[in-house]
């Protein structure tokens, strides 16, 4: 099968294009939509591999550690985000917990680890075992990492708590800030590039 690794189509209108270098900072934009190609290449496989597995501790940090501390009377309870999206969950706003769990846990965790299983063997040239499906559902979840959304709802909570109690971010909340930041650089990066990165695997005992 002939495969035209120089071509790129436009994921809006569908209009294909042939690459062309790009210089330092530069991006490309499709002539019918005005909608971003591709981007230069500001860091290359390593780099990234390492930004996505800064990306997974800091998202180990930030589910396990409190995000705030509240203090009552001298009384102190620490919420997580398994907390707040159980606290979702049993109160009137059930519908919301789904969501919740989902943009910020579920879909975060899926992105950075088939971020990290492609990187990995394309630091050998290679396409991971399920290359295509996992690029699939990457490019399917890019638009729902909210980490800044909960970053910005976290922070709205704290300052109409800390009128009525004694409320302080928690170790969580700092992870939460370095991952929002962690997974805009691994998430914005044009991760097309890695079909042209890499080669597929030859079937099993084809280099023998």
């Amino acid at each position: 099968m002939k495969t035209f690794s120089d071509l790129i189509v436009c994921e809006h209108c569908d209009s294909v294009y042939r690459r062309r270098p790009l210089a330092a900072g530069e991006a490309a934009q499709c002539g019918r939509c005005a909608a971003i190609l591709y981007r230069a290449r500001r860091y290359d496989v390593d780099h990234w591999l390492a930004l996505t597995l800064a990306a997974a501790i800091t998202f180990v940090i930030a589910n396990v550690c409190p995000i705030i501390r509240i203090g009552f009377q001298g009384m102190r309870n620490d919420a997580t985000l398994w907390d707040s999206a159980s606290a979702l969950a049993q109160g009137p706003i059930t519908i919301i917990a789904a969501p919740f769990a989902l943009s910020i846990i579920v879909l975060p965790c899926a992105q950075i680890g088939l971020l990290a299983w492609v990187l990995v063997y394309a630091r050998a040239g290679r396409r991971a075992p399920g290359f295509a499906p996992a690029m699939r559902a990457l490019a399917a979840l890019r638009p729902w990492s909210m980490v800044e959304v909960c970053l910005l709802g976290i922070l709205v909570a704290v300052v109409k708590l800390s009128h009525f109690l004694q409320v302080a971010p928690g170790a969580g909340f700092w992870a939460m800030a370095g991952l929002m930041v962690l997974i805009t650089l691994i998430a914005n990066r044009d991760v097309h590039r890695l079909w042209e990165l890499t080669e597929p695997r030859p079937p099993l005992g084809a280099e023998e």
